[in-house]
């Protein structure tokens, strides 16, 4: 799978305060529909990820659910999500 440069951006260093657009698959339009649920951070979602014990189909529906994320979106988000935890937990 190939991906984009806000998914190697992303996981290229630690999370920190990065906002919630900052993720992959996570565009203007999601962003502000999670921050208006009170996922504002990055790090906010990474902990929704870790809850759903980093299960795909658990959080690609949560994604879903919501802030109405297509399959491509949920998609990358969790690809972008499990790199980062690889790469730093």
């Amino acid at each position: 799978m190939t991906t984009s440069q806000k998914h190697r951006d992303f996981v290229a260093e630690p999370m920190g305060e990065k906002p919630v657009g900052s993720l992959a698959g996570i565009g203007e339009v999601l962003g502000k529909k999670l921050e208006e649920k009170g996922f504002d951070k990055a790090y906010v979602v990474l902990g929704q990820f870790l809850v759903l014990r980093k299960n795909e189909d658990l959080f690609r529906e949560w994604l879903k659910d919501t802030c109405g994320a297509n399959a491509k979106q949920s998609r990358d988000c969790f690809g972008c999500l499990r790199e980062w935890c690889d790469a730093f937990l």
